[in-house]
């Protein structure tokens, strides 16, 4: 653990460092554009200026999922708080940017930590010490680490309950069988009499989903291309996004959002020697966006070994918050 904090009375906080091993980019870029089926990890898509992009992307007024979460952590905050009784510990899954965490924690009784996990190390960093100077009385313990991959929670102190919080309906970008097995090794992280906050994004019109994940500016297209433009900035590639479209289609029996990079001639790229040849037509997959009904998640979270104690939505039914136990008691 990396101490950083100070003493007396302005709370602890601290840093554990897992070091990630992941593929590097390079690696998982030929790799995956090498064989018959082509996809690129989504986690390459959050550079610097990906996540510049995505920032915007929040902004647009096709885009509801943020703006609605929001509303829906700020209007039920007192009734999660509640829920979770004082001193709880707050377990921020993907917690770079701690925005929406902070609506918990203004309405959590004596919130007794918040361990922000991520595996960006700069922005984690960043974060946490910018909590540290807006909340000096917060003990904050962050983790550098992929939080689907095994590692121990730091053991912070805090008298009250472990409560998870997943928001952002990331758990979408996980095929439904992947989400299950994801919950399920929470449910066993967290531990008995806990809990977790998860959001989740609800099935709806195939026109709402496809303009909130292709808008009339282009800004999602430009999302998804900046991949390709890392490349070419990060490893010396020569990708011409001139000859790729964004493709965003919901398929709505899958309940989900599939997103690719087609490419638009037939054409061949270069990275670290590699020849990536790709056809005119030929698709690069970049993300799925899976959706669920109120009842269909609150199945697989009950077969995840989690109790859902209560869930709130926005008046639209546009998106969803739940309250999930790892207790039989109710909360």
């Amino acid at each position: 653990m990396l101490d950083i904090g100070a003493q007396g009375a302005i709370a602890s906080i601290g840093f554990d460092d897992h070091a990630p091993n992941q593929p590097g980019f390079g690696e998982a870029l030929i790799e995956g554009l090498s064989g018959p089926y082509k996809a690129i990890p989504c986690r390459f898509l959050y550079d610097a200026h990906g996540s510049a992009l995505f920032d915007q992307i929040c902004g647009l007024e096709e885009y509801y999922p943020t703006r609605t979460e929001v509303g829906i952590l700020s209007r039920h905050a007192p009734d999660i708080a509640r829920r979770a009784g004082p001193g709880a510990q707050l377990i921020e899954l993907g917690g770079a940017s701690s925005l929406k965490a902070k609506i918990l924690l203004d309405a959590l009784e004596r919130p007794g930590a918040y361990v922000p996990i991520d595996i960006s190390r700069e922005h984690l960093l960043a974060a946490v010490q910018r909590l540290h100077w807006e909340r000096p009385d917060l003990a904050i313990h962050g983790v550098c680490a992929d939080y689907a991959q095994p590692f121990d929670l730091p053991v912070t102190g805090a008298p009250g309950r472990r409560l998870g919080f997943f928001p952002g309906s990331t758990i979408g970008n996980l095929q439904p069988h992947e989400a299950g097995a994801f919950l399920a090794d929470w449910a066993r992280r967290l531990g008995p009499d806990a809990a977790m906050v998860v959001g989740v994004d609800l099935r709806k019109s195939t026109e709402v989903l496809e303009r909130a994940y292709d808008d009339a500016q282009g800004v999602t297209a430009a999302f998804s291309k900046n991949v390709l433009a890392r490349a070419n900035r990060d490893l010396g590639a020569d990708f011409d996004l001139d000859r790729f479209a964004h493709r965003a289609r919901y398929d709505a029996e899958r309940g989900r959002v599939e997103i690719h990079l087609e490419s638009l001639a037939d054409q061949t790229a270069h990275v670290l020697g590699a020849d990536i040849a790709l056809a005119r037509g030929e698709r690069i997959h970049i993300e799925d966006s899976c959706k669920y009904s109120l009842a269909g998640f609150a199945d697989l979270a009950r077969a995840s070994g989690f109790e859902p104690q209560a869930v709130w939505t926005d008046p639209d039914q546009l998106f969803s918050v739940h309250y999930l136990a790892t207790a039989c008691r109710a909360h």
